[in-house]
Formats: structure tokens, C-alpha cells, sequence
């Protein structure tokens, strides 16, 4: 009996690691609208961060934000199936469940004219769009800031965020 229960929780340690992993995305994410600044029309009703296709994350923006406010704004997470459905947000996290650099011209046309930080999680994405992307370096978890790409959307990267130890500058 004894083995099983250690072999199950052998089984488990990679679950739990990737729980951390979703958490750790989750605090930088919401650590990163701090560091942006934001169009005028961008702190206008709630302070919608729409997820793509990543309950996990999610979840656990839900929970690090519930009850919180972004200046005057309520903080409201909102879940999206697809990237065709995505509208109205301040911030679209767009998880690696989904093929961004096949679906990024979807996602910038959906959020174009308005004032919305792409996060991603693939590998290239900054090339497609994203500026903000989370990648796994020697084994750390980083991200990668694209200044151009945000300023495309009326939006400024604080030299704070670029300066943070995972950040890679692109």
C-alpha cells in the first residue's frame, strides 16, 4: 500500500509544477498592467483580462484578483474559447493551447484601434504580435517585452518591467 501511495504522488510532483508554473504566470500578468501605460479610453469601465483557452490560468487570475481594483477599475477575468471570440478587453492573455503565431493576425484584428496588451506563452509570438511573452530559459520561467508592438496599440512599457530580472528585452 505504501508503494502505490508513493508511486501516485511520484505521478503528481509534474501536476504540481505545472500548477506553480500557471500561478507564477498569473502573478507576473497581473504585476505587468502596473508597469503599462494605458490609453485614456483603456481605464474606462471594468479592467478586462480575457483568457484564451487556458482555465488554469484563469482560475488563478480569478483568485489573485478577486475584490481587487486597477486604480478605479474593477478587475474582471473573462474566459474564451477561441481567439475569433475574444472582444473587449484591456488585456488578452493567449495561452499555448492555442497556436498564436497561426491565429495572430485573428487576435490583433479583433483587438486593433483599442488599447490591449497581448500576453502569450509560444515561441516566436513576439514576431507575430505578442508583447509580452512567457518562455522557459535554463530551466526559468521568463518573459519576453516587445516595446514596438505595444506602442503599435497606443501602449508604453515601463523601463521597470524591462528591468526585472526575467525580462528579455527584444
Amino acid at each position: 500500500m505504501k508503494k502505490i501511495i508513493f508511486f501516485l504522488a511520484l505521478l503528481m510532483l509534474p501536476l504540481a509544477g505545472q500548477a506553480q508554473v500557471a500561478k507564477f504566470k498569473s502573478v507576473f500578468t497581473l504585476s505587468f498592467i502596473r508597469h503599462i501605460g494605458w490609453t485614456e479610453s483603456a481605464k474606462q469601465g471594468d479592467f478586462v483580462i480575457g483568457v484564451v483557452r487556458d482555465r488554469e490560468i484563469a482560475d488563478w487570475l480569478g483568485k489573485l484578483s478577486a475584490g481587487k481594483k486597477f486604480g478605479f477599475q474593477n478587475v474582471v477575468i473573462k474566459e474564451f474559447k477561441s481567439p475569433e471570440e475574444v472582444v473587449d478587453c484591456q488585456v488578452v492573455y493567449v495561452s499555448s493551447n492555442v497556436n498564436f503565431n497561426k491565429h495572430a493576425s485573428t487576435i490583433v484584428d479583433k483587438v486593433k484601434g483599442g488599447s490591449t496588451l497581448i500576453i502569450t506563452e509560444s515561441e516566436g509570438a513576439c514576431n507575430s504580435g505578442a508583447m509580452i511573452n512567457f518562455v522557459v530559459r535554463d530551466d526559468k520561467l521568463k518573459f519576453e517585452v516587445h516595446k514596438a508592438n505595444a506602442a503599435k496599440f497606443g501602449l508604453q512599457i515601463s523601463s521597470k518591467l524591462e528591468g526585472m530580472s526575467n525580462a528579455i528585452s527584444l
